[in-house]
């Protein structure tokens, strides 16, 4: 089942990171609408399905406090996860353009982002999806 739930969450994580990157490409007027990914971020977003505690100790709590919580943990998997490509030369990403960015790896800009991604994994890995 979790072995399930680690490819439902990798496949919804390079499907939102095609989506929104392809319509990032708009602001630099690429009609095109191409996409970017990276085969390291299919595990890094099959992770997300290590919330399943998480979503079964939180599943009566309001969708606020749920989406910052998932926002915290995404937060935290991407620094780490990032912070350790960077280390070796591997990092897809790199955020130390961006205003709000710690150590480039991470963009507290994106906290809208990550908070309904949040919500979304918990669609995927709740024990009442099974």
């Amino acid at each position: 089942m979790m072995r399930k739930k680690f490819v439902a969450c990798g496949v919804l994580g390079w499907c939102m990171e095609i989506v929104f990157t392809g319509l990032g490409s708009l602001r630099k007027n690429e009609h095109s609408l191409t996409a970017r990914t990276s085969i390291w971020m299919f595990p890094i977003y099959g992770m997300a399905c290590f919330l399943t505690p998480l979503c079964r100790l939180l599943r009566k709590r309001n969708f606020l406090v749920r989406g910052m919580v998932y926002t915290c943990c995404i937060f935290t998997g991407e620094f780490l996860s990032g912070s350790l490509l960077k280390r070796h030369g591997a990092c897809p990403w790199d955020y130390s353009h961006a205003k709000y960015n710690i150590n480039g790896v991470i963009r507290l800009d994106y906290a809208p982002l990550w908070f309904g991604a949040g919500l979304l994994f918990e669609k995927v890995v709740s024990p009442h999806s099974s």
